[in-house]
């Protein structure tokens, strides 16, 4: 038989998913916000199209992809190792560089040690796989990345959730689980649509009081978040640190890559089970460079830490001053809630039509219904893109109807 003959009545896999055509069909009207190509990318700038537009849809927090420092390690790394080291950390993947990153990020966050992965989203995966076997359980805040998502159904034991931001509620779902079972709490320390930090002191709380674990994605809080950008904890005045802090670089640290902090047996235990980390290549050392350099600019350029904060603030108030409604932001990312999706893409059109680059967010990254757009804002920001990029959001909400 014809290997794409198929026997009468079995299901053919592309004959069921031949209907999607919401994309093709988004393209033909204009309307269709992703995989937007960009062509030079400058920080608080970028061109697109052709055309310069003010960069507000960007993770570069504190405008760290274009610093000299980080530009030059990652050469640096390039010139000695080359673009891979083609094979994984377990055997031949390891070099110098991984090791003085992990270090790095021990200290900055105050754990004991620290284990790299390719990805942010490897991270989660990796150490939340590892950690829940099947006598084992995790327990999601429902607004969580989809990489905690994706770790929970790729771990072996089970996973439930708890209503977003809502010590309480799990309380709850912690005191109707079985007490012989391990549980891990999965949180995001700031969250990466809704801007909105997690009740982290409340939250901790209520783990101690039913003595489970929590680990802390703070992708979107390292270097935004805290006095000296070093996330949700110090933000809220905690000594003690998380018993488990993933994160990545791909956002405030101007490269590729993540990372999982804790305790020394805690993270040899996922260093030497976790599968994403055991059967992918390792990070490239260039990668790990420019995060390592990238943590250091933290430290010795502060005044990016405060910055981006008070943009964030001033942005937050200003489109509120409009009357866009930006949920409870307390991060350099802010939303526009604007809820039909289709007004969502012709509002991010008209934005980007008239230099204002932001993005769409829609369903499944979001409810159905209630589709944002997302911006974020950068250190390196100059106060007049953002007053203009201020109007423009002006005038184009009102035409679009998203306000009065």
């Amino acid at each position: 038989m014809d290997g794409h003959q198929r026997e009468v009545g079995s299901p053919d896999l592309f004959e069921r998913i031949s209907h999607f055509q919401l994309a093709d069909q988004a393209r033909a009207a204009g309307l269709y916000p992703f995989f937007q190509p960009i062509e030079v990318n400058d920080g608080p700038e970028a061109i697109v199209d052709g055309k310069r537009v003010i960069m507000l849809g960007s993770n570069n927090y504190l405008g760290l992809t274009r610093h000299p420092d980080v530009l030059k390690a990652a050469h640096d790394a390039l010139d000695r190792f080359g673009p891979s080291m083609t094979g994984s950390r377990l055997l031949n993947g390891t070099s110098p560089v991984h090791l003085e990153l992990e270090e790095a990020l021990a200290d900055f966050l105050g754990a004991e040690t620290a284990i790299v992965f390719s990805t942010g989203y490897l991270a989660n995966l990796g150490a939340v796989s590892a950690l829940i076997d099947r006598h084992g359980i995790s327990v999601l805040d429902r607004d969580v990345h989809a990489s905690i998502y994706d770790a929970a159904g790729l771990a072996l034991g089970k996973y439930t959730r708890f209503q977003h931001n809502d010590p309480a509620h799990l309380d709850r779902v912690l005191s109707n689980l079985n007490p012989e079972q391990a549980r891990l709490v999965l949180i995001d320390g700031a969250y990466s649509m809704g801007g909105d930090l997690a009740p982290l002191p409340e939250l901790r709380e209520v783990c101690r009081k039913h003595r489970t674990r929590m680990l802390v994605d703070d992708a979107h809080a390292i270097g935004t978040v805290g006095p000296k950008g070093r996330g949700t904890r110090t933000h809220f005045g905690l000594e003690e640190p998380d018993d488990l802090t993933i994160g990545t670089f791909s956002k405030t640290l101007a490269s590729v890559g993540g990372f999982c902090a804790g305790p020394h047996a805690v993270i040899e235990y996922v260093r030497h089970f976790s599968r994403p980390m055991l059967f992918t290549a390792a990070l490239p050392p260039a990668s790990a460079a420019a995060a390592l350099a990238a943590l250091r600019v933290i430290d010795d350029e502060l005044w990016r830490v405060k910055r981006v904060q008070e943009l964030g603030e001033r942005m937050r108030g200003g489109l509120a001053d409009l009357g866009f409604d930006v949920a409870n932001s307390a991060t350099p990312i802010i939303p526009i809630r604007v809820g039909d999706e289709v007004r969502t893409a012709a509002f991010w059109r008209d934005l980007l039509n008239n230099g204002v680059y932001t993005n769409a967010v829609i369903a499944p990254a979001v409810p159905r219904g209630q589709a944002i757009l997302r911006t974020s804002y950068i250190a390196t920001h100059t106060d007049e893109q953002l007053e203009r990029a201020l109007q423009i959001f002006g005038e184009a909400g009102r035409r679009n109807g998203v306000i009065d």
